[in-house]
């Protein structure tokens, strides 16, 4: 079951071919961080373009490393959403275009799904149940995860999800983009404490979020006449601890509530160290365990892609040929269902 991964939901441009017997066959990815750089955050027209101009490219670049044609994979999957229109407008057409030419099926992947199976592309996956904890740029989230396709919301956030909330709190603090990444760095050279933040909706009695307030409260302290930029390092590091503290009593909660003891983060904010150690601190006390994606697999990728739809058709989906394109900009992953209770295939 040889598929080919394409993801170009935001600001990644990815590829991938994944055998579900041999596994990982080849990758390519290519990032526009510095593309965006000098706008500070992501321009939707110029990362369609980037897409359009990349993409081909970085298929042939996966099928030469195979020594592969097109006709010889099962199927092609790919991005269909969330995500930015026009970038998934981009790699919905690349992959149904391919698809209806060769004569296979292709498959919309729903982005968050791909995040959340990633980890079980590793050497020692977690096993069926478990919670899934997924903190991105966009998404915060926890999931009851029974199998491929067999998903329940167990919470959200209701407003900035947590990579968002880094972001903001980079730029507040005059720190470049990405902003997430530099504002963990930053954290890193500081320490808690120094600062009074909230940990909104710690004790909610439910697995929703919000760092909505968190981001204002940095927003009110860097804004006071005080404020001395040589603590910014402080500042950081107590905005990290508190998002940490949420992000852990929720996940913690979410297993609790359960009964389960695996617990998987994915997204692009479970690359940060911090994160982990405090989640497998956390996790260790309850005798569970956490599981995490490679940290190359933690930010966008074609390979979360492939892998994603090999384990849909794996399961008895059925996709119809390649030639209709079809994206959801917004698309809530609770709305998945196992392949086998769809109305549509």
């Amino acid at each position: 079951m040889k598929v080919l991964g394409i993801e170009s939901s935001c600001d990644e441009t990815g590829v991938a071919i994944y055998d579900g017997e041999a596994g990982l066959l080849a990758q390519a990815l290519h990032t526009q961080v510095d593309l965006h750089a000098i706008y500070g955050g992501v321009v939707p027209e110029l990362a369609s373009r980037d897409h359009i101009r990349l993409l081909p490219a970085l298929v042939r670049q996966c099928l030469r490393a195979c020594g592969l044609e097109v006709a010889a994979l099962d199927a092609l999957a790919y991005t269909a959403g969330p995500g930015l229109a026009g970038a998934l407008l981009v790699g919905a057409s690349v992959a149904e275009a391919m698809a209806l030419a060769a004569g296979i099926p292709a498959l919309p992947v729903h982005h968050l799904e791909g995040h959340m199976l990633s980890p079980l592309i590793a050497d020692d996956p977690p096993a069926f149940p478990f919670v899934a904890l997924l903190a991105s740029g966009g998404h915060t989230q926890l999931m009851r995860v029974v199998d491929v396709g067999d998903y329940e919301l167990l919470g959200e956030t209701l407003d900035d999800a947590a990579g968002e909330a880094f972001d903001k709190v980079a730029k507040i603090l005059g720190l470049g983009y990405p902003g997430g990444p530099q504002l963990a760095a930053l954290a890193e050279r500081g320490k808690p404490g120094g600062f009074k933040l909230p940990r909104p909706l710690i004790r909610s009695g439910d697995l929703d979020f919000s760092f909505s307030g968190l981001k204002t409260a940095v927003l009110n302290v860097v804004s006071t006449p005080d404020w001395q930029a040589e603590r910014a390092a402080d500042l950081a590091a107590e905005f990290q601890q508190a998002v940490l503290d949420v992000l852990c009593a929720k996940a913690m909660a979410a297993l609790k509530q359960t009964g389960m003891r695996a617990l998987v983060a994915a997204g692009g904010v479970s690359a940060n160290r911090a994160l982990r150690a405090a989640l497998d601190a956390a996790a260790g006390l309850m005798g569970a365990r956490v599981y995490y994606p490679a940290q190359d697999l933690c930010a966008d990728n074609g390979v979360m892609i492939a892998f994603a739809g090999a384990q849909r058709l794996l399961r008895g989906e059925r996709p119809v040929a390649g030639g209709r394109i079809r994206v959801r900009p917004r698309w809530p992953l609770a709305e998945l269902v196992r392949p086998g209770d769809r109305g549509e295939s």
